[in-house]
């Protein structure tokens, strides 16, 4: 792997909601799926606000267990709960349509460089992805989306959720070295904070709708593709 030594890099980390994969734009189809009728187009405020919902209500459980307020739930369990909240807010009562709602993140689409960057990147170092999804989910979504991994982790098998340093060190564990020669690669600012403090290095990688570095956010590397970032890290 000749990029390794030349970047002191031994594995490179990827997140996949929202880096991979468009989790926001998948989501809010998912939605419109579910609240319209056959031929409809849906109101986008309408839509905006049942996303917000969605959103919120994972954000807040996933701050619950982080803060000790909650058990521990992995993702199939609290995509469900938002499914069900936006249903309720809509109206919608069918069974399977909930039921497709819930599983909304395993049909979600990838961007149009990650298959081809990603296997770019695995020609010079192992790669791993590291999601906040559900081994099961985890799996079915990476089927769907045609993401191909040395290994993929989730976040279950901490029983934590992002920024939660034993999450990040599942990685570090994985890839057996130092985490100083681990590269984590996301398009959350917040998420790349996190990978820092154990210890990890970083790359921001620009998507459409992520969460952008802040003006004291420094990262190893930043990218506006995953082609770019290759093409960084074969030359640096």
């Amino acid at each position: 792997m000749p990029g390794a030594c030349e970047v002191g890099i031994e594995a490179v980390v990827f997140d996949v909601l929202g880096t991979m994969v468009d989790e926001s734009g998948g989501l809010r189809a998912a939605i419109a799926e579910a609240v319209s009728a056959p031929g409809e187009v849906p109101d986008d405020s309408a839509l905006d606000h049942l996303l917000s919902a969605w959103y919120s209500h994972v954000d807040d459980e996933q701050r619950r267990m982080g803060e000790g307020d909650r058990s521990y739930a992995n993702s199939e369990v609290i995509d469900r709960e938002a499914a069900e909240r936006v249903a309720a807010l809509a109206g919608i009562t069918d069974p399977p349509a909930i039921e497709r709602l819930a599983r909304a993140a395993e049909r979600l689409t990838p961007w149009e460089d990650s298959a081809a960057g990603l296997a770019r990147l695995a020609q010079d170092f192992p790669v791993l992805g590291l999601s906040h999804a559900s081994r099961g989910a985890l799996l079915r979504l990476n089927a769907h989306a045609g993401l191909r991994w040395h290994q993929a982790l989730s976040a279950e098998d901490a029983r934590a959720h992002k920024p939660a340093p034993e999450v990040y060190r599942l990685a570090i564990d994985a890839a057996g070295c130092p985490p100083e020669r681990v590269l984590m690669v996301a398009a959350h600012a917040w998420d790349l904070r996190g990978a820092r403090a154990v210890g990890m290095r970083t790359a921001y990688v620009q998507r459409p709708v992520a969460d952008p570095p802040r003006s004291t956010d420094r990262f190893d590397w930043r990218a506006e593709s995953l082609d770019e970032l290759a093409a960084g890290l074969a030359v640096a």
